[in-house]
């Protein structure tokens, strides 16, 4: 059973940092790109950043320089490290992974819970 397990998220107040990360289980064969997306209530879901098996990275321009993105293989799970939060950052934070699972043909996404980050100012 394919399980996508995030914490990290909180409140804090502007200028401060979090880290979120979300834990991928050993259902996965392999895992190609991982992901943060974010959702205010009444927007859509919206990308903050993207990591590729091979470590390449994008982000959105709003958090470009501020957040930072990065895996570790060894253990499935993707981390954001986020800095200089505003409270326009503030949103409920979800982890996308793009994988095959063992008794899986073709790749597909899964997506965690989200987890809720508030921003005060």
């Amino acid at each position: 059973q394919v399980q996508l397990v995030e914490s990290g998220g909180g409140l804090v107040q502007a200028g401060g940092s979090l880290r979120l990360s979300c834990a991928a289980s050993r259902s996965f064969f392999s895992i190609n790109t991982m992901g943060w997306y974010r959702q205010d209530p009444g927007k859509q879901r919206e990308l903050v950043a993207t990591i590729t098996s091979g470590g390449a990275t994008n982000y959105a321009y709003s958090v470009k320089g501020r957040f930072t993105i990065s895996r570790d293989n060894a253990k499935n799970t993707v981390y954001l490290q986020m800095s200089s939060l505003k409270p326009e950052d503030t949103a409920v934070y979800y982890c996308k992974v793009r994988g095959r699972t063992y008794d899986g043909i073709y790749e597909s996404d899964y997506w965690g819970q989200g987890t809720q980050v508030t921003v005060s100012s």
